[in-house]
């Protein structure tokens, strides 16, 4: 089930990065009083109560601006707003009702999604509250009170910004068809995957970095089951500087990622792996999906008989976090294995699903215990009591162990690693969680 999605919104120095941080939990924006310094949108997964949502923190909005770098976060910003579920518009109760603020409210109206205004920087809530009032003449909604920094007023906005979650109950919860987002950076040719697997013209290819429109969930029909594949798309509009461009690809792939059950992270054959491409690929390795990664273009690859080797060795050296991925070589353009991504769609989705018995878990642990002593530290040694799988996508262990602080993530690598000898598990993540038991017990 998806995640559902809250954009931060706002002119630059409003304060968004500090809010994002304050619930984050962590500093994860660079804050600086500096008008345009959150580059990059960032995003985080934010828990409250028995709430969990995606918050994309966005560069901030400057409606008529003719310097490049703001016109291309109001860009990024358009982005996250169509692809938010809530918005939360930002405002400063210091610098007060601006232009720019009305602006920006106008462009939120036509959105037509929910939006949450929030007046920042009211650290004194009776000093303030005359000027938060100044902020209803923007005519779309009730302004909230609080301090990003101070940490006042966050209950009250969160539930407001809850209320306008999308029902979880609804079709997708019901549609149990296979769900497979197509993730990359612009130009690799992901849309042109999909229009290879449907046989027609369904998306629009072209060689302009970001042509496709929105992101577009096509029905693919395959020997009798039907998968849903999701495109994430490119840019609403060519722009200037490709870099850029590709910031913009990792909101969509945060989005798709969080609805699909296999995401295939495509790779340019003639480029390699870029750094973008880690990115997109880590988005769907901590969210615990089944992964396969496309090598696309491989026609265009002058090949040898230790080509595919030394593909294969600089992928796993780039994406050394995700050993288990699989990898194929592919082309949309001859349609050279694109028949075989459904039988590893098919196989990913059968081992993020897999179930392992408590039993034999125990049995395989005890073995492995005995080959590899668990580590001590000042003469206390780890021991593990018990094993035990309890969820599925992904498959998710807790491990029953003396002391927390003794299990070193490298013996946590080396049971995972043995759990995969047993198993397989190839194409997902396996998750663990460590937790402690009194030796008395």
């Amino acid at each position: 089930m998806s995640k559902p999605v809250v954009a931060v919104v706002g002119r630059p120095n409003v304060g968004k990065s500090t809010l994002f941080n304050a619930l984050a939990g962590e500093r994860i924006s660079i804050v600086q009083d500096t008008p345009g310094v959150t580059r990059d949108r960032i995003y985080a997964e934010i828990e409250w109560l028995n709430h969990s949502f995606t918050m994309i923190d966005t560069g901030g909005i400057e409606p008529d601006t003719k310097d490049i770098i703001l016109a291309q976060m109001r860009e990024q910003a358009e982005i996250a707003i169509a692809t938010a579920d809530v918005i939360l518009f930002m405002t400063d109760v210091r610098q007060g009702l601006t232009d720019a603020d009305a602006k920006v409210a106008d462009m939120l109206r036509r959105s037509r999604k929910p939006v949450v205004l929030v007046v920042n920087k009211v650290d004194n809530f009776e000093k303030f509250m005359p000027d938060v009032y100044e902020f209803y003449n923007l005519g779309i909604g009730e302004p909230m009170p609080i301090s990003a920094a101070g940490k006042l007023g966050l209950g009250d906005m969160l539930e407001e910004v809850v209320k306008h979650f999308p029902d979880q109950s609804g079709e997708e919860a019901d549609d149990d068809r296979p769900r497979v987002a197509i993730v990359g950076k612009p130009n690799v040719g992901k849309s042109s995957i999909i229009n290879k697997l449907t046989g027609e013209n369904r998306v629009i290819v072209s060689d302009i970095a970001g042509t496709t429109r929105d992101a577009i969930d096509t029905e693919i029909r395959y020997q009798g089951r039907e998968y849903i594949f999701i495109d994430t798309a490119g840019l609403r509009r060519k722009n200037k500087i490709k870099e850029e461009i590709e910031r913009y690809s990792i909101i969509r792939a945060v989005t798709a990622v969080e609805r699909a059950d296999v995401v295939i992270v495509v790779i340019d054959a003639t480029e390699g792996v870029t750094e973008q491409d880690a990115k997109i690929a880590g988005i769907a390795h901590e969210r615990g999906k089944g992964i396969i990664i496309a090598v696309n273009k491989w026609d265009a690859v002058e090949k040898d008989d230790k080509t595919i080797y030394k593909h294969t060795n600089r992928i796993r050296e780039i994406l050394s976090f995700m050993p288990y991925a699989e990898i194929m070589f592919i082309s949309a353009k001859t349609g050279q294995r694109m028949v075989k991504l459904f039988d590893m769609i098919d196989m990913v989705l059968e081992n993020n699903s897999m179930r392992v018995a408590t039993g034999v878990l125990n049995e395989i642990m005890t073995e492995a215990v005995a080959m590899q002593q668990p580590p001590s530290d000042k003469g206390k040694r780890l021991r593990l009591y018990y094993i035990t799988q309890v969820a599925v996508k992904p498959p998710t262990f807790v491990i029953f162990v003396n002391d927390k602080e003794l299990m070193h993530f490298s013996y946590v690598r080396y049971l995972e690693n043995r759990i995969r000898d047993a198993f397989g598990f190839k194409g997902t993540a396996l998750k663990f969680i460590i937790r402690e038991r009194k030796e008395d017990r």
